[in-house]
């Protein structure tokens, strides 16, 4: 039975073109250079292949690929570095090209200074370069018993072109390896100020306070039907759209959020689905948005009631079929992109009212999750002030402070109109008060309030307001707005608006309004109507 291996070849175009076919065959570097020495018996009788390259940043010569017919001698994947007056000389010689016939000893061609240690027999070297310069060197070691001549480097100078190409693939390969490392290193840093062991969230009170949306979202994340969170200000609707996105089949793709109340209504087009260089004034480029960006992952879209309706119309089609156009394209875009909506709105009064398009609405929400705000999963709050009170000691830098039994009783008498959120809030505040000695959470809580009450000097806790009778300043900013809006009957603008009382520009007026959920048609009078 005869081995599967490439016969050897004597002609140079034939060398050539079996030297191209062992780099179309080949994924790396080393296979190729440890499959050559057969092809070479005939043409370069050598029994050393090595390729040296040249790593100008470090400043060395790098062995990446040997192949052998006898016991290495040199070391693989060594390393030696050169000054930099001997690193120009050989990349000036490199630049020459050609193959040449060398020998160590004789010291008189700058290519001999990519020969490794204990190479003692003659050599035929020659520069192997890419379209920006030389890359590396190729060396070839003659064989006991006989003598390398100008034939045998004519020949050996087919090898060249396809080593340099593999080389140069090897090297991006390498600065991606490199690049990568660094940027997972960089994410773990970043993870580790954060005070997270990995990038999942922690979901605390899954099996209590949580238990059902967390079975919800078992149901639903094999499926790529889109999800629509509902959920007040802070309750963790991002946390459970990436609960879904990492227990999905998609959970090795991108997760992508967007806020949709942060965008620009003439930018929303641009923003969710790109546009194209010239499309419009400041577009010196082609842009992917985010549906492009987020392709064979999930989209997050928070805050999907302040879409405006002409936008709601593009984001259907993008659920019904996949495709889009970029902002001044002419060609139809295909995505897949499984899309997990929230929204802190009543959706379908807003439906009603037809601030929402009734379509739009039946196709979001195929499947909805319901968050339960804070106060209705109270069971959680110790595990949850016990989960904050350590991420606040790893971020801050303190002794961690566990929540005593007063401090979840005043935890728990608050409302928590930010919910989550406000409580992680508080939770830092009452570790930066207590200087990791003890968390001051009821300093922390009437800080909101009022003026930072003294600190006293025994040990006995401080004196603090009722929380139960505390208000957070958005509850107090929504009540002054909505009376505000009730003396004006509704009217934002004009001189007898509600932006005029207030002393606000109207558009602050309405921003602040949106983030409040401050529903101003419910204000709205006839004589206001008629004005």
């Amino acid at each position: 039975m005869k081995s599967a291996r490439i016969l050897a070849v004597a002609d140079p175009n034939q060398l050539l073109f079996a030297a191209w076919r062992l780099v179309g065959r080949h994924r790396n570097l080393s296979e190729v250079v440890a499959n050559l020495l057969p092809v070479l018996a005939s043409a370069v009788p050598a029994e050393l292949v090595i390729v040296r390259r040249i790593d100008l940043r470090r400043g060395c010569l790098e062995t990446v690929a040997v192949a052998a017919a006898k016991p290495l001698s040199p070391p693989r994947n060594a390393v030696e570095v050169l000054s930099r007056q001997l690193l120009e000389r050989l990349l000036t010689r490199c630049r020459e090209g050609g193959v040449h016939l060398l020998q160590r000893a004789a010291g008189r061609d700058a290519l001999e200074l990519a020969i490794p240690p204990g190479v003692r027999s003659t050599v035929l070297a020659g520069p192997l370069l890419a379209s920006d310069g030389p890359l590396g060197v190729l060396l070839l070691a003659e064989a006991a018993g006989h003598r390398f001549d100008q034939g045998h480097a004519v020949a050996a100078e087919s090898l060249l072109e396809p080593l340099a190409t593999m080389l140069e693939s090897h090297c991006r390969l390498s600065q991606i390896r490199t690049e990568y490392e660094a940027a997972r290193a960089d994410r773990q840093s970043l993870l580790t100020r954060l005070g997270q062991a990995d990038g999942a969230e922690t979901i605390v009170g899954a099996e209590s306070g949580l238990r059902e949306v967390m079975e919800c979202v078992a149901q639903v994340s094999q499926s790529d039907v889109p999800v629509l969170i509902f959920g007040e200000t802070g309750s963790g609707k991002e946390v459970v759209a990436r609960a879904i996105h990492s227990r999905s089949k998609r959970a090795g793709g991108p997760f992508l959020r967007v806020n949709c109340g942060a965008i620009p209504t003439e930018l929303v087009d641009s923003e969710l689905f790109g546009h194209e260089r010239g499309s419009f004034t400041g577009a010196t480029q082609r842009r992917q948005g985010w549906f492009e960006r987020s392709d064979s992952g999930t989209l997050f879209l928070d805050e999907i009631a302040e879409l405006s309706l002409a936008a709601q119309v593009r984001l259907l089609r993008v659920l019904q079929d996949g495709t889009f156009e970029r902002v001044g394209g002419q060609q139809a875009q295909r995505v897949d992109v499984r899309v997990v909506a929230a929204t802190h709105r009543d959706l379908r009064a807003l439906v009603a009212e037809g601030r929402f398009r009734e379509d739009l609405w039946y196709r979001l929400a195929v499947f909805p999750i319901e968050l339960p705000a804070l106060r209705y999963r109270l069971q959680d709050m110790p595990a949850l002030a016990t989960h904050f009170a350590d991420r606040a000691s790893r971020r801050l830098g303190l002794p961690y402070a566990a929540p005593t039994r007063l401090d979840i009783d005043l935890l728990c008498s608050y409302p928590w109109p930010g919910n989550i959120r406000e409580l992680a809030t508080v939770i830092d505040r009452a570790a930066i008060l207590g200087n990791g000695e003890r968390l001051e959470i009821g300093r922390a809580l009437g800080l909101m309030h009022g003026p930072l009450p003294p600190a006293r000097r025994d040990s006995g806790p401080a004196p603090v307001a009722d929380p139960s009778r505390l208000l957070s300043l958005d509850e107090v900013a929504r009540r002054h707005i909505e009376t505000a809006l009730a003396s004006a009957g509704g009217r934002i603008e004009g001189a007898r608006g509600a932006a005029r009382l207030l002393g606000i520009n109207p558009h602050t007026l309405r921003g602040r309004m949106r983030k409040l959920g401050i529903d101003w048609v419910r204000h709205r009078t006839s004589r206001a109507a008629s004005d």
